[in-house]
């Protein structure tokens, strides 16, 4: 009898392990279906926004930082510059390991709505036309092509707010980072930390392609309403 159960249970975990590298396989196949006819929009993006950036405001056109993906390997990804050029970012540290490590409440921020750190003007007139289409996010089209990111997934972080996790945190660094993902449909900046990553662990351990379709869908929606943006 005991011998059944383990063979019952093997069986499973086999099952189980087949059907997550299928969906990897397939998921790694869809994210190349999906951006490789992007590129030339990306190609006439780069032009057209880049142009766009350089007349509103001082600076490069690509904003480049290193972030931690899947199993903590580092990589660096790529969006187009929406912070003014002289933005120091080290002034959004001390928040942003304030709220990972869950020290920041609404009632510490009363004029701000959103966890998300103060930028006093540092946001350009142009970036806040990209925050809010989510266009800023179309240079990681590259991220994915390089097998760094997928098209769904936990939002990368910096590498010094991945020191400020708690080890429960570390589990939604078991998947690839997504350009958009379910904790960012389902309040994004509004969310806490913990809330965050408990969307995200959900994600984690219910990957499927169902799942996925549902979280682009959710995504296209939270884009056009500018639910969360910012």
């Amino acid at each position: 009898m005991k011998s059944t159960w383990v063979r019952n249970t093997s069986f499973i975990a086999t099952n189980e392990a087949a059907k997550r590298q299928f969906y990897r396989s397939f998921s790694q196949l869809l994210n190349l279906i999906i951006c490789l006819p992007f590129i030339p929009i990306l190609l006439i993006a780069v032009v057209v926004i880049g142009i766009a950036i350089k007349l509103d405001s001082a600076g490069p056109v690509f904003f480049v930082q290193e972030r931690v993906g899947r199993y903590g390997r580092r990589f660096f990804i790529y969006k187009f510059r929406t912070l003014a050029h002289n933005h120091d970012p080290r002034s959004d540290h001390a928040f942003m390991q304030a709220y990972i490590s869950g020290k920041v409440d609404h009632a510490d921020v009363p004029t701000r709505p959103r966890f998300k750190p103060e930028n006093n003007g540092n946001i350009t007139r142009l970036g806040n036309l990209l925050r809010k289409t989510s266009l800023d996010e179309l240079p990681q089209i590259i991220n994915i092509l390089r097998g760094e990111m997928s098209l769904i997934g936990p939002r990368p972080n910096v590498p010094w707010e991945v020191e400020k996790y708690q080890l429960w945190h570390t589990e939604r660094l078991d998947v690839l980072p997504g350009i958009t993902g379910l904790a960012q449909v389902k309040g994004r900046s509004n969310l806490r930390f913990d809330e965050l990553v408990r969307y995200d662990i959900y994600y984690v351990r219910n990957q499927s392609l169902i799942l996925d379709f549902k979280v682009l869908w959710w995504t296209v929606l939270t884009i056009v309403t500018g639910l969360g943006a910012g």
